[in-house]
């Protein structure tokens, strides 16, 4: 009788080792829920067995928040990556939405992880995705340039947050929308753009 054995898994430095088990771990969260993954699914796809697993993160809750957690870094990078050489408003709000959608449609796992119901269903993993958006909207109310309060400008960023949330999942839902991160951005940010021309000096 032949036993088969898995292949030793490939010798990567430790920050490439937890790099891979991250993406990993993003892809099979997004696709079966935290509860239904178990921890022998993920080394599976990984490669790996599961105590390499765990020499990196100490359970798979660990895992999930490491994961939400690494999936907000590099949202915010993308945007603050993206914003930070625009000089012009009109240009900041178009570009920040046209990397808020290259950055879904490039990883759509990514997107369902941080805004699914595993995430939202759970208190500790809500919580790590309400920090995300605070974050998010706070880095995008520094570029608002309306004549209010910071609180103001807050509340807006807010609102502009959940105008890109929500037009992410419907280009990921509807199968005939508009998937063309470019279009998208450039007809949104004329929605924003113009709304938030239109604020008014706070009495």
């Amino acid at each position: 009788m032949t036993t088969t054995r898995r292949a030793a898994p490939l010798r990567l430095a430790p920050d490439e080792r937890r790099r891979q088990l991250l993406d990993v771990a993003c892809v099979e969260f997004a696709e079966r829920g935290f509860y239904a993954t178990a921890m022998d699914d993920l080394a599976l796809a990984a490669g790996v067995t599961k105590p390499v697993f765990y020499q990196h993160f100490p359970s798979k809750r660990a895992l999930f928040i490491a994961v939400l957690e690494d999936v907000g870094g590099r949202l915010l990078a993308v945007l603050d990556e993206a914003t930070s050489s625009v000089e012009t408003g009109r240009a900041r709000v178009e570009v920040g939405f046209a990397a808020y959608f290259h950055f879904v449609e490039g990883d759509r796992a990514a997107f369902r992880l941080l805004f699914g119901a595993s995430a939202r269903n759970d208190p500790e993993f809500a919580d790590v995705v309400d920090e995300v958006l605070s974050s998010a909207a706070a880095a995008v109310s520094t570029l608002i340039e309306i004549p209010g309060s910071p609180e103001h400008r807050l509340i807006l960023a807010h609102a502009v947050v959940g105008i890109a949330e929500g037009i992410s999942r419907h280009a990921l839902t509807d199968p005939d929308g508009s998937h063309d991160p470019d279009q998208l951005a450039q007809w949104v940010a004329e929605l924003a753009w113009f709304g938030l021309r239109g604020v008014r000096p706070e009495d």
